[in-house]
């Protein structure tokens, strides 16, 4: 699945006095408790209807689903699933970027192929130039050389001369033995490249269609779930919903352009693998904010999180992103007085929510 490209929405010009002036109106989420199951269910369908999926990472492609006995017992799969979908979410973006890069290494092992091959072109008509001299030049041999030289010291001039062009024969010979080896190691490298990709291509198909077909299953099991066990299963995985804060001052202007950039996705719905500009996962959303800002992240949770510097928790500041769970396959991105912005889970959109919700492992910083 290709990721969605990432299109930076323009930030409208904002005023000293009111950074967030360009912001568009976020909405009482707090006010929204009684209509919230039906939110719920239409972000699923969303996510349903707009994406491809990766296989679960719980089960084997193929598996059965896991069918509930109780509402007790559907709340805990339902929320064992909706971790399961988001970090498998993210390995495919994960698996998307390397491919991506994979690619890019077979693409350059070609031109690698192309150029060496120009270069053995090039060496073999020297070589065919020196062999020519040989045969076809005059005082080219030790014998020539003796018969025709006025005396010793031209003698010994005649020699050191052909002695030079045997030496340069040689030198451009093994120049053409590397050339070649090095277009073979190269042609080698970018098949090599090519067929991984491929492959990382079709595994990556596969668990899409598994997984299409788990989350259909689960989407029926969490519409069977009361409004109250909704509300447990995406609080557990989202944090609970906050109202944004009315301005939020970062340390530079650019940090400023991915707050203000993500704050103003407040509202709109996740979808997996999605990277804007009306629909976003976790990474999409903070790749899409990092982008208004001119900086490009990979559409990947874990590659994110070996960027930038670590921060520690008491040393947060807006801007800088938010990781969680071991292996990470969650990003958010800190706002300030402990809240972040992030993509939370399928059937609830972009929040405001607490830093310190489950599974906080770190953070790292970017901007300055």
């Amino acid at each position: 699945m290709a990721s969605p490209q990432s299109r930076v929405r323009p930030i409208r010009p904002t005023a000293p006095a009111d950074r967030t002036a360009g912001r568009r109106p976020a909405r009482s989420w707090a006010r929204r408790g009684g209509r919230l199951a039906t939110g719920l269910l239409a972000g699923v369908t969303a996510s349903l209807a707009l994406a491809l999926l990766p296989g679960s990472a719980a089960a084997a492609p193929g598996d059965p689903v896991t069918q509930a006995a109780t509402p007790e017992e559907a709340t805990r799969l339902v929320s064992d699933a909706t971790h399961d979908l988001e970090v498998v979410t993210e390995e495919l973006n994960d698996a998307q970027e390397t491919l991506t890069q994979q690619r890019a290494a077979a693409e350059a092992a070609g031109r690698t192929v192309a150029e060496t091959q120009a270069q053995l072109a090039a060496l073999d008509e020297q070589v065919r130039r020196i062999a020519r001299s040989a045969f076809t030049g005059e005082n080219l041999s030790r014998f020539n050389a003796l018969m025709t030289s006025g005396s010793a010291d031209e003698f010994l001039a005649q020699v050191t001369t052909l002695d030079a062009i045997a030496g340069h024969t040689d030198e451009v010979l093994g120049q053409v033995t590397a050339a070649a080896a090095a277009a073979d190691q190269a042609r080698a490298d970018a098949e090599t490249a090519a067929a991984t990709a491929e492959q990382t291509l079709a595994d990556t198909t596969a668990r899409q269609q598994d997984l299409t077909a788990r989350i259909a299953d689960y989407q029926h099991q969490f519409d069977a779930l009361s409004v109250v066990q909704q509300q447990e299963v995406v609080v557990e995985h989202s944090g609970p919903v906050l109202e944004p804060p009315a301005q939020v001052s970062a340390p530079s202007d650019a940090a400023q352009v991915v707050v203000d950039t993500a704050l103003a996705q407040l509202g709109d719905p996740y979808v997996w693998g999605a990277g804007g500009p009306d629909a976003f996962d976790c990474s999409g959303l903070t790749q899409y904010a990092y982008a208004a800002a001119g900086i490009a992240l990979p559409h990947s949770s874990r590659a994110q999180a070996g960027m930038g510097t670590p921060v520690d928790r008491a040393a947060l500041q807006p801007g800088d992103l938010v990781f969680f769970y071991s292996p990470v396959s969650h990003v958010g991105i800190y706002i300030g007085n402990g809240q972040m912005v992030h993509a939370s889970t399928f059937g609830q959109p972009v929040i405001v929510s607490t830093v310190d919700m489950r599974g906080y492992v770190g953070a790292r910083r970017l901007l300055g």
